[in-house]
């Protein structure tokens, strides 16, 4: 019988929430509200996390560059693309520094350009449809599916007419954990959980095996081979 079967569910997500409940923003230093800096350094970070590298990188990076200065769209476009680089490389994103670095540019004047440096203009544009949102946030460079995503999921919290918003990256680590896959069943188990923190912390669990074995270990209160309780 698997550690699934035998744990209860609410306990598992416990687990999970109490030991990885955090977003990725918060992680990055990102204090969300629905005001246009912390929405564009959201968006900055979707767009690193976006990419083929670790989370831990991607984050990293998104405090790299808020400690460059480049923290809101007018400072990000006006900067020199050498800065934008070296601070990517700061952060450890060297793999995609130079491309990364003509992205972060380009999209900070398409920001400044079509949504007057305020990301809530997109969010009246798309009026409550995500779909609608994603589209608009996939017009950013370097911004596509995943890193649409990522943003939805992100910022869910102060744009509630989105939540939950648990996209298949998401509910693949319900399933991995054993947990219903059904995003309203997910949040009625998270309890005072918001969407936003269940949905990183899932998303923590599809990207890391260990994970997993540690919730499944810790809600099942596995024990050492000497028969104490493992911590």
């Amino acid at each position: 019988m698997s550690r699934q079967r035998r744990t209860a569910p609410r306990d598992v997500l416990g687990v999970l929430l109490r030991e990885h409940g955090r977003t990725y923003a918060a992680e990055a230093g990102i204090r969300l509200r629905n005001t246009p800096q912390p929405l564009y350094r959201t968006l900055v970070l979707a767009l690193l996390l976006g990419a083929r590298i670790r989370a831990s990188v991607a984050v990293a990076t998104a405090r790299a560059l808020y400690d460059a200065g480049l923290r809101d769209p007018r400072r990000m476009a006006d900067a020199p693309r050498q800065r934008r680089v070296d601070a990517l490389g700061a952060g450890g994103y060297r793999r995609y520094d130079e491309r990364t670095a003509t992205r972060l540019g380009d999209g900070a004047r398409l920001v400044l350009g079509e949504f007057g440096g305020d990301l809530r203009t997109l969010r009246e544009r798309a009026d409550g449809d995500p779909d609608a949102l994603r589209a608009l946030l996939r017009r950013m460079p370097g911004i596509g599916a995943t890193g649409s995503a990522v943003f939805l999921r992100e910022v869910q919290d102060v744009w509630p007419e989105y939540a939950p918003f648990l996209d298949p990256k998401a509910l693949g680590g319900a399933e991995r954990l054993g947990l219903p896959t059904d995003p309203d069943a997910l949040v009625r188990l998270a309890g005072d959980a918001s969407p936003g923190v269940l949905a990183a912390a899932l998303v923590r669990a599809a990207l890391d095996q260990r994970v997993v074995d540690d919730c499944l270990d810790r809600a099942h209160g596995a024990r050492r081979p000497d028969g104490g309780a493992a911590r």
